[in-house]
Parts: C-alpha cells; sequence; structure tokens
C-alpha cells in the first residue's frame, strides 16, 4: 500500500534535512514524499533538492518538490492532499521529523483498524528536557490529547475535509469535523514524531490577551460544528491552567 508523505515548508533551510531522513530512512518502503515549499526566500529548496538522489536510489521511494507562493501552511497541505496517490497521507513539518518506524505503526494501525484519521503520541524536545505527549480520545474533544504532528489520514478524508484557512487551529478543526461527521477516529499511544518547542510561537505565547484570544479561537471551532456551549468554560480552564504552569 503506498502510503504518502506532505512536508510543507517555508524558510527551513536549517531543519528540513532532519525531517527529510526520517522520511528516507523509514522502514516502511512504500513512500511517496512530497515536499510543498511557501516561495522561500532562503535555501529550503536547494537543501531539499540535494536528496532526490538519495530518494531515487532507495527502492520504494520517490521524492517531488513545489515551490510556490502559497496561503500558509494549511494552503500547503491542502494543496498536496490534493496531489497525493497514497491511500493513507501522513503530514510532517520542515522542523519536525519522524521515529523510523512511524509510517509502518500506522499502516499496520490502519489495516487492523481501517481508521479515517488516526495519530500517535509525540515527543517535544525542550530546552529544560523531552516530554511526551499521549495521545489519546478523552470523554470531552479536546486539543489535549491531540498530536497533530503524529496524524494519518485517508487521502479521501482530507480531500473531503479540506484544512479550513481560516485559524492557526485550522488542524484542530479538521479533525473536530472528521469527528463531528462520525468518521473512525482511533490513536495509539506510540512516538510516531519529534516536535521541536520552539519561543515565541502563537500557541505558546503566556499573556491573558493571548490565553483570551485562544479561547475565542478554540470555542469558535466548538461553536462552528455546533458543539456544547458547555466547552467555552472548558476552554477557559484548560488555557489558564496552562497560563499558571507558564
Amino acid at each position: 500500500m503506498l502510503v504518502t508523505v506532505l512536508t510543507v515548508a517555508f524558510n527551513a533551510e536549517k531543519t528540513i534535512a532532519r525531517t527529510m531522513v526520517s522520511v528516507l530512512n523509514q522502514t516502511y518502503k512504500e513512500i511517496e514524499y512530497i515536499v510543498i515549499d511557501g516561495a522561500s526566500k532562503d535555501k529550503t529548496v536547494e537543501v531539499a533538492k540535494s536528496y532526490q538522489a538519495a530518494f531515487e536510489n532507495t527502492p520504494g521511494r520517490s521524492l517531488t518538490i513545489i515551490s510556490e507562493p502559497d496561503k500558509g501552511m494549511y494552503d500547503g497541505l491542502n494543496k498536496g492532499a490534493r496531489m497525493a496517490h497514497g491511500v493513507l497521507v501522513g503530514q510532517i513539518n520542515a522542523d519536525d521529523w519522524y521515529e523510523p518506524d512511524a509510517v509502518e505503526t500506522m499502516v499496520e494501525l490502519y489495516n487492523k483498524e481501517k481508521y479515517d484519521a488516526a495519530w500517535g503520541s509525540i515527543r517535544i524536545k525542550k530546552k529544560s528536557g523531552d516530554m511526551i505527549k499521549h495521545a489519546h480520545i478523552g470523554k470531552l474533544w479536546s486539543t489535549s490529547g491531540w498530536c497533530h504532528p503524529g496524524m494519518f489520514s485517508r487521502k479521501e478524508t482530507l480531500l473531503y475535509f479540506p484544512y479550513a484557512l481560516e485559524t492557526m487551529y485550522d488542524d484542530f478543526d479538521y479533525i473536530t469535523a472528521v469527528h463531528q461527521a462520525g468518521k473512525k477516529i482511533v490513536t495509539i499511544d506510540k512516538v510516531i514524531s519529534n516536535f521541536a518547542f520552539g519561543d515565541g510561537g502563537q500557541s505558546t505565547k503566556k499573556s491573558l490577551k493571548e490565553v483570551k484570544r485562544r479561547v475565542g479561537v478554540t470555542y469558535g471551532i466548538y461553536k462552528k460544528y455546533g458543539m456544547s456551549k458547555g466547552y467555552w468554560f472548558y476552554r477557559w480552564a484548560y488555557e489558564l491552567v496552562k497560563y499558571v504552569a507558564g
């Protein structure tokens, strides 16, 4: 079964090599790899192209690189999903990287569960030390066990529920749409990918103003899909706990 892996990139010359090598060295053999660059101003495309021969000389691998202006990472993922030929599509950003058996693990899970979307746990690399975000689906539909860098979906699912291109939480919007449509979603508590935790990102800012903004955006997703108004209180509690924890 062919699996497509997508990497969106923009000015990622310092990190994309690690991402690409992690795809090249997967234990699973049938992988179509598509790098979607948003017209980077640095040497991202040059670095990506330097791996063309390695992919061509590895049985079961292919590499396609496109570079053109886009509307951000989720626009790039939508574009990549339309190009994909695989039954399953994984998504790994240009500053993250897979565990060696990531694709094999998610294929085995698909063969067992026939899921529409699934994700595994991720390792978050921080200056203070590594931590694992464990993949799970709790009684409340939440971002707490949601691990986008560990997600794989059926191609048809991605095409039917394209990223909305509305907010930085388009990934959670996508999986919420899939959930509310009654599609099959499963998780596996096994580390699939590694996420490099940077400083200053929009999802990590600690001001109360930013907390309020995030609550508004995430609750807007629940509201968009007709979910309980109680999620407004839940989002405030969730964000305030993160704020206090620092």
